[in-house]
């Protein structure tokens, strides 16, 4: 069991030490977590290692923002749903803020940005793109079998385009998956100091499920194009396996295509994305706001956290009964084999068609990559070179 904490872990204070870790926490869920195991292991001693690291599984588990539902699960520990919200609120706030300034920014400028600076930002966000299959590729894909799930998820996005061909890459992954991976479930698993009854657990389960069938309803009844978005980004939020950046190819498909807003401001905003700390997901802050101003920006960002919270309270009770199903570990690997492939189709199509025009605009895009795979320059510093290179040069 874990120490007695010495500060006190009331919400105030969670959302101030959250607060500080999502101003300073660059370099992605990985990273973040890095970051969250010496605050809170290790300094605070909230949690003991054992309980940390089953925390971690269970945000692999689920989809959503792992590591903010890495922290809203250390919040929950410490003081009930209000901690979580507190762990939430400042972790996200900062990314978010800047991230909708930029939007309006945008807004403001016209077209006087998108001729140089965008177009860099978007061969930037190709490179990270790129890393990203590379790096996911290497951890969730190890295997023959897996590998060949990836290409298969990959084709299957490139051949039928837009989210029905998305969805069913990796609904097909997960049930090839439970029929040809060989899987090994933990047979034990770390007590969490979290105190939610299954009744409860039952309950935000139906609330996730009965919000995911009944959104796309409402929304076409009631003829708002907030509650569409609302619907969209949750929607997003509720399928996103293996991080942040596979919110990518799901969201442009949603999005771009309707008309919701350009190809080249989207690939801009996740760009941007990169150069500021905290959750990938904040994306949705920039999206929002970018299309429906302020409002929008806090809407799609309560809706594609929401399945995350909803997914953490519901499943926490049952969650050492889950760790013992081999076939649930199965499907699991299977469906993260499938987003590798999903992101790997939209690496091609749109972000590398839409940035690499040129054989200069493939020069930058590979400088870009070994700045930050050989270079290991932060993302921050490579967003900003980017932009600067297609304002002065592009």
């Amino acid at each position: 069991m874990p120490a007695t904490p010495p500060d006190d872990p009331r919400p105030w204070s969670i959302f101030l030490i959250f607060l500080r870790l999502g101003l300073t926490s660059f370099g992605g869920p990985v990273a973040h977590l890095g970051y969250f195991r010496q605050e809170f292991v290790s300094r605070r001693r909230w949690l003991s290692e054992a309980a940390y690291a089953e925390l971690i599984a269970i945000a692999q588990f689920m989809p959503g923002a792992a590591s903010s539902k890495v922290g809203m699960a250390i919040g929950l520990s410490q003081a009930g749903y209000r901690g979580a919200l507190a762990a939430c609120l400042g972790f996200t706030l900062p990314s978010a803020l800047l991230l909708m300034a930029f939007a309006l920014g945008l807004a403001g400028q016209g077209d006087a940005l998108a001729s140089g600076a965008l177009h860099g930002l978007k061969i930037v966000a190709a490179a990270i793109v790129a890393q990203a299959v590379w790096g996911m590729a290497r951890s969730l894909c190890p295997d023959t079998p897996r590998r060949v799930l990836m290409l298969g998820a990959a084709a299957v996005a490139l051949l039928v385009p837009g989210a029905v061909g998305q969805l069913a890459a990796i609904l097909g992954a997960g049930l090839v998956g439970v029929v040809v991976l060989d899987t090994k479930a933990q047979t034990q698993a770390e007590a969490l100091p979290v105190a939610i009854s299954r009744r409860a657990g039952a309950l935000w389960l139906v609330l996730f499920a009965l919000l995911m069938v009944g959104l796309p309803l409402l929304a076409h009844v009631a003829d708002s194009p907030l509650l569409s978005l609302f619907e969209v980004f949750y929607r997003t939020g509720a399928l996103v396996f293996g991080g942040g950046h596979v919110m990518l190819p799901l969201l442009q498909a949603e999005l771009v295509p309707d008309g919701w807003l350009s190809n080249d401001l989207f690939l801009a905003g996740y760009g941007a994305t990169q150069a500021v700390p905290g959750p990938l997901f904040t994306f949705a802050a920039f999206l929002g706001t970018a299309i429906a101003g302020v409002l929008g920006g806090l809407l799609c960002l309560v809706a594609i956290f929401a399945p995350s919270f909803l997914l953490l309270v519901g499943v926490l009770p049952f969650w050492v009964r889950l760790r013992t199903r081999a076939h649930l570990q199965a499907a699991l690997a299977g469906v993260n084999a499938g987003v590798v492939g999903l992101l790997l189709a939209t690496l091609y199509q749109p972000v590398g068609t839409s940035a690499v025009g040129s054989l200069l605009d493939l020069v930058l895009v590979l400088l870009a990559l070994v700045m930050l795979m050989a270079g290991k320059l932060p993302p921050w510093l490579v967003v900003v070179t980017g932009a600067l290179i297609g304002w002065l040069v592009l």
